[in-house]
């Protein structure tokens, strides 16, 4: 796992810009944090950091490949897992290779397959590749979006990087945000392609962008497709599993220490059972980690998204499967650090809002980072499976929006009215929420013959699958590759997502709960509780001590009237949120206050140029 950037220009030579791309490529230092390459020739400059996992020696980057018509030089992040079959079937090609590293792999597939080497990874991965034979880049990114990926094409070229912050170290890239960026902040629909800075785009999850004299150009090699499904319940049932055992066992190829993220819940804990069975056949231990906050277990008070604490169901999960567990328990004050917060923001580069959510996934992951390297996460299994509310919710399934706006507000705080009133009136959120709906239904495909329910539940299952999910795994990618962790999603293989996104919503709740095929395929090891357990999503922290730090940092923003965060939010809003009793303080204001918050230390960090016309 790593981090990769670069430049290409071709009406210039870069060797005399090797300090620009140094500059680039040391901003993914904790991405990296074990080794640093660059490669500058004529147009093309790419830059590297490491965070070794396979072949901790022979894996290093950029990696380049001699032949007869140039150079071929690839910077890789990512893993790819079904490379020890890719690099057989090379060999038997002809390829010879000098390392055991899939990265190697990867270069060589592309030298015998070209960009159709996307096509034969099972992985998740972020590479470019710049082709000297023809003068062009070649930039590709997993099917499902796991690996972030990003370029900003300039008067004649492109950057690129892992993050926005690479981009953004060359001084031809502005950091400016517009209306449709702070549109693309405040309306939790993740749009394909949009990167919030001006002039900056994603690469596509499954998509192909090459670059060279004659411009730019995008190629889709994967998305949804809607497919008939023949197999019965039974057939169903014993084919996810068939396939869950594959890629667990797949992902916990390793050569440094790795463990589980366990929160208790049906997803983490079927890939930690299953895990710790694959790996007790060579007498090995998983190692498990969950988070908890002080005094959680103790005061918790349900609400309608959580019924029950994490941490009786991860200890029953740790005993059945006999795993090396650590809670990981965290307090308020830390929760509330504005450096805890400062470093959340560096690691996404834009202030998306999660709050304490956000700072104790980064608190969990560094905190495993001094054990481990490479965990593994339950996320994405809602998506695949359908796990939240909204896939039972009547309302939600037949709104004309994305499902998971329809009790937003009501679940986690309604903070629309944080910004001043005339610049949400110009922003027009909702108008930019249903054309953005409009465009993410369009090309949904309908089954022949597929009810009008049947093919409601799919878009519903679609939406999430390529529009949600991709919040959920930037976020985590961000939070965990701050302190240079590698997580990989076993839900997100393709052939899992495939297989279970045209398999009928009848078959997908069969016996009218949430993600029934993934209870019933892991029944076998399962303690019953957690096989009865409701859906919980990822812990909130209920401690009123946290709202009051929130207040008491607000107060002293409040302080500074000329920061430039109140050209953007209600002021007055915000003093009566830090007025409140703290535990009294509503959900919208807190959530409010955490809003502010992140707006002022993004805009101290970056300093955006903010368009606001």
């Amino acid at each position: 796992m790593c981090g990769i950037t670069g430049w290409v220009s071709f009406e210039r030579d870069l060797h005399s810009e090797s300090a620009t791309l140094d500059a680039m490529t040391e901003t993914m230092s904790c991405r990296g944090p074990d080794d640093r390459g660059s490669w500058i020739n004529g147009p093309a400059a790419l830059g590297h950091r490491r965070l070794a996992i396979i072949d901790l020696p022979g894996g290093r980057q950029p990696m380049t490949a001699d032949t007869p018509r140039g150079t071929v030089a690839l910077v890789y992040s990512g893993e790819t897992y079904n490379f020890t079959e890719l690099r057989r079937e090379l060999a038997g090609r002809g390829h010879r290779f000098t390392t055991n590293s899939d990265t190697e792999v990867v270069l060589r597939g592309y030298l015998e397959w070209g960009e159709a080497v996307a096509e034969r990874l099972n992985g998740m991965y972020a590479f470019a590749v710049w082709d000297g034979r023809h003068d062009k880049l070649v930039m590709i990114r997993d099917r499902m979006g796991i690996k972030p990926f990003y370029y900003y094409e300039t008067g004649d070229g492109v950057l690129f990087g892992s993050e926005p912050k690479a981009i953004l170290a060359n001084p031809l890239a502005r950091a400016r945000v517009g209306l449709d960026g702070l549109r693309e902040l405040f309306a939790f629909v993740k749009t394909p392609g949009h990167a919030v800075w001006e002039g900056m785009r994603e690469v596509e999850p499954g998509t192909v962008v090459t670059v060279d004299r004659n411009g730019l150009r995008r190629h889709v090699y994967w998305q949804l497709e809607t497919r008939p499904h023949t197999d019965g319940k039974d057939e169903s049932i014993a084919h996810v599993r068939s396939l869950l055992d594959d890629i667990v066992r797949r992902q916990m190829v390793s050569d440094v220490p790795r463990c589980t993220l366990l929160s208790g819940g049906l997803d983490s804990s079927a890939m930690t059972a299953i895990a710790a069975r694959q790996l007790a056949e060579s007498g090995e231990t998983v190692r498990s980690f969950a988070v908890d906050f002080v005094g959680q277990a103790d005061n918790f008070v349900a609400d309608e998204l959580r019924t029950t604490p994490d941490t009786p169901y991860v200890h029953d999960v740790a005993r059945a499967s006999g795993t090396d567990h650590r809670d990981i328990v965290l307090d308020s004050h830390a929760l509330a650090d504005p450096e805890v917060r400062a470093q959340v923001i560096r690691a996404r580069d834009i202030p998306m809002g999660f709050g304490d959510m956000d700072a104790s996934l980064y608190l969990l992951f560094r905190s495993i980072r001094e054990h481990s390297t490479v965990a593994l996460s339950g996320e994405s299994a809602d998506e695949v499976f359908g796990g939240y509310l909204q896939f039972f919710d009547e309302e939600a399934r037949r709104a004309n929006t994305f499902p998971w706006l329809v009790r937003f507000a009501q679940h986690f705080g309604d903070d629309s009215d944080v910004l001043r009133s005339d610049l949400t009136a110009a922003l027009d959120i909702p108008s930019y929420i249903q054309d953005s709906y409009d465009t993410a239904v369009a090309g949904i495909q309908r089954l022949e013959g597929e009810s009008d329910f049947e093919f409601r539940m799919r878009k519903v299952c679609h939406l999430h699958l390529t529009r949600f999910v991709r919040v959920l795994l930037d976020r985590k990618d961000r939070a965990s590759m701050a302190v240079g962790l590698e997580v990989r999603v076993p839900f997100c293989d393709h052939r899992l997502v495939e297989y279970v996104y045209n398999t009928p919503w009848s078959l997908k709740s069969f016996d009218g709960r949430e993600k029934s095929l993934l209870r019933e395929a892991t029944a076998d090891v399962l303690p019953k509780s957690v096989y009865d357990r409701v859906k919980s999503p990822y812990p909130s922290t209920q401690d009123p001590k946290y709202a009051l730090a929130l207040q008491e940092h607000a107060k002293d923003l409040l302080a500074r009237p000329s920061h430039p965060v109140f050209d953007l939010v209600d002021r007055d809003r915000v003093t009566r949120a830090a007025r409140h009793d703290a535990p009294q303080i509503t959900q919208a204001s807190r959530r409010g206050l955490e809003r502010t918050l992140d707006l002022a230390l993004w805009l101290d960090l970056y300093k955006p140029d903010i368009s606001l016309s």
